[in-house]
């Protein structure tokens, strides 16, 4: 199979492509973010502990990427496709934001007491909306 790449010559539509897929990478942010959203209220509203722990986990995978601090694949990623919204995010505000809801997911993740860990996945979701 011939592919021929001359469109890609012009300078314009160079641009246009490069424009195009970094709006596409940056647009995955917020899916990430309403993803994290979602799975604190499914950890908010679990029925054990370790469901609590699972959901908060999807919550950091979510919010810190592959690369992140915290990330473990083992409990699942539901946002595989979005990558995590901290390493997406350019506003600084926000990405504190972000960093501060990790944090704290950190911490709701490895607490055993379900009350504690689903209060903790209540306020994350409330920080994160």
């Amino acid at each position: 199979m011939i592919v021929s790449f001359r469109i890609i010559q012009s300078p314009i539509a160079l641009a246009g492509l490069v424009s195009l897929l970094s709006g596409a990478v940056l647009a995955d942010g917020p899916q990430a973010i309403a993803t994290a959203v979602q799975h604190s209220g499914l950890a908010a509203n679990a029925a054990d502990i370790d469901a609590v722990h699972r959901h908060l986990h999807h919550v950091l995978n979510c919010l810190v990427g592959p690369d992140g601090d915290g990330f473990d694949a083992a409990p699942g990623n539901p946002c595989a496709a979005a990558g995590g919204a901290i390493p997406q995010t350019a506003d600084a505000a926000m990405k504190m934001k972000l960093e501060m809801a990790a944090t704290q997911v950190r911490g709701g993740s490895a607490n055993a007491n379900i009350e504690a860990a689903k209060k903790v996945a209540t306020d994350v979701q409330a920080m994160l909306r």
